[in-house]
């Protein structure tokens, strides 16, 4: 009789029991190891932080000019994560390149801005000129926005940046592989800005000779909102998260994607320590013990900046300093929504969150968050200073403060503008604009970026700020002015910015993964289905998750309301 074989119960227990000595599927290779751990360390005694994943890929990404597989899975033994965890989150977003082990990656990527702006300015004959002459082992490639709008048409050479380029000036560039971000000298630098009084309510503030109520109260007596877009009321905002739990932590947003946004980006390049001191007096009054700032991958000139601004800040600081970490985009329009920054933060994709929770109660790592735009954050120490009163004492048309509005199209003078809170758009373009650019004349505007809908010139005295756009289908959102003249067609910036939400929808809610490309193709017909648009545009702003897809049916809304003569359905 043959012997019978038996393993115990507690022995099948054990083996299961013991830890794996190495993660299932394809195993990392030696070398593709040893050049990971090169670039971002040996792993540490308590493991490599599972947030700075992201971060981890930007220097792989940065390195190789593209991720190879090889690298992804020594990267994901290296953090001990699942492979598909890390190729996940890598093939979410645009500026992380994936490529098999025998692909060659290119030498430099070419990027050409092909939204609104840049469009008006020509950028979709320059993509076509570079894409002829840029051959081998550059690559060309268009690019949803660059957040340089007053530049256009923008591209960008490896991380340098180019305003309103040409094929030659990008042709020199490559031919001389001139990748790198310029220095910006014009930069407000640390000593000479606390040299003019810089940093001292911060420092009031976290020695308390500057009572924390008091501070609130001048936020809410100026009616200081959010400008990112939702213009939520601060002063509330910083009662809310204070009123939590500790420990509390903040995340600024300057992940600026808009289209037709870039004033958040001129004033970091002109005064990052302003806008630190706003960080430090709003952590202190919160009682916010870390920071982290989101910074778009697009902004490498900023990037550089604001590190070598902290470095300063942390070398000689005038107050205990809350602990404050630089984080990078990665090339997702959605992670400017607040939640889907936090989830990117973290080092994961960039899905909005559904709420409640808000991330006032349950935010960053789970613990409340203070969630604040930059150009919030860079009015704190003017209102301080000079006042609520002073600050609400401007404005036109029965509104009250300042808006910095980011201008571009056809005007002689795009850029940010700082203006009267309730300015109309004609007043803009003829006061602070120098009126409409050559042979142009007002046609229609876009009022918030790609997401604020558009307008006729007949509504060019609607006054711009909050709440006075809705009774006409749009809203103020960051102050995006897109302007358009007698030779331009809304139903082309319409099909324009509807590509551009396609192209950025996260794809997490069928509403908007969906509705966004259907739109697109029926907005692209010459003649427009009016009734199946308009059904799609319910569907999408009723059960959409987040405000992309809850505001990318607003264009559809307009052009069918006041241009229906382009679309055929007048």
């Amino acid at each position: 009789m043959a012997n019978d074989t038996h393993i115990g119960l507690d022995q099948v227990r054990q083996q299961l029991r013991k830890p794996r000595s190495q993660l299932k599927g394809r195993q990392a290779y030696d070398e593709a190891r040893a050049e990971v751990q090169a670039l971002i360390g040996t792993q540490p005694t308590e493991g490599h932080r599972r947030d700075l994943l992201i971060e981890h890929l930007h220097v792989l990404n940065d390195h190789f000019h593209g991720l190879f597989e090889r690298h992804i899975v020594a990267l994901a033994a290296e953090m001990r994560l699942p492979v598909v965890e890390v190729f996940e989150v890598a093939s979410f977003y645009h500026h992380f390149e994936i490529l098999k082990d025998e692909e060659t990656a290119p030498r430099i990527t070419v990027r050409v801005c092909d939204s609104l702006s840049c469009s008006l300015a020509g950028s979709d004959s320059l993509l076509r000129q570079l894409q002829r002459d840029l051959t081998g082992d550059a690559q060309v490639v268009n690019v949803p926005c660059l957040g340089r709008c007053e530049q256009a048409p923008a591209a960008q050479v490896g991380q340098q940046a180019v305003a309103q380029a040409t094929s030659e000036q990008v042709n020199r560039l490559v031919a001389e592989n001139s990748t790198q971000p310029l220095a910006l000298p014009d930069a407000l630098r640390y000593d000479d800005y606390k040299n003019a009084g810089g940093y001292q309510l911060a420092l009031q503030v976290a020695a308390g000779l500057k009572d924390h109520e008091s501070v609130i109260q001048v936020l809410e007596s100026s009616g200081l909102r959010g400008l990112g877009g939702a213009g939520f009321p601060a002063g509330r905002k910083w009662r809310i998260v204070r009123s939590q739990p500790g420990p509390r932590l903040m995340a600024v947003n300057i992940d600026e994607g808009e289209p037709g946004t870039f004033k958040d980006r001129t004033c970091l390049e002109a005064d990052p320590h302003r806008f630190l001191e706003g960080v430090l007096i709003a952590a202190s009054v919160v009682g916010c013990e870390a920071v982290y700032i989101y910074l778009r991958d697009e902004y490498h000139e900023a990037r550089l900046l604001l590190t070598q601004a902290l470095a300063d800040l942390r070398a000689n600081p005038p107050c205990a300093l809350p602990r404050i970490e630089l984080r990078r985009g990665a090339g997702a329009y959605i992670c400017g929504e607040e939640s889907a920054m936090i989830e990117s933060i973290e080092g994961k994709r960039g899905e909005p969150r559904l709420r409640p929770p808000y991330i006032a109660e349950v935010g960053l790592f789970g613990r409340p968050t203070l969630e604040h735009n930059f150009e919030t954050l860079y009015w704190i120490r003017e209102l301080l200073e000079q006042g609520a009163d002073s600050f609400a004492a401007h404005g036109r048309h029965g509104r009250k403060g300042l808006r910095r509005f980011s201008v571009s199209g056809r005007v002689k003078q795009p850029g940010v503008k700082l203006a009267p809170a309730g300015i109309t758009l004609r007043e803009l373009v003829d006061e602070y604009c120098g009126g409409m650019a050559e042979g142009h004349t007002l046609y229609a505007y876009l009022p918030g970026g790609a997401s604020g809908g558009i307008l006729p010139a007949r509504l060019a005295d609607v006054p711009l700020d909050f709440d006075t756009l809705q009774p006409h289908g749009c809203f103020i959102g960051s102050a995006a002015v897109m302007v358009l003249g007698q030779h331009d067609s809304a139903r082309d910036a319409a099909l324009n910015v509807m590509r551009f939400f396609a192209h950025e929808s996260c794809g997490q809610c069928t509403p908007c993964r969906v509705g966004t490309e259907k739109a697109s193709q029926l907005m692209a017909d010459d003649v427009w289905d009016a009734d199946t648009l308009k059904d799609l545009a319910q569907v999408m702003g009723d059960a959409s998750i987040c405000g992309l897809g809850q505001a990318a049916p607003n264009p559809i809304r307009c052009v069918l309301d006041y241009f229906p003569h382009e679309v055929g359905a007048a």
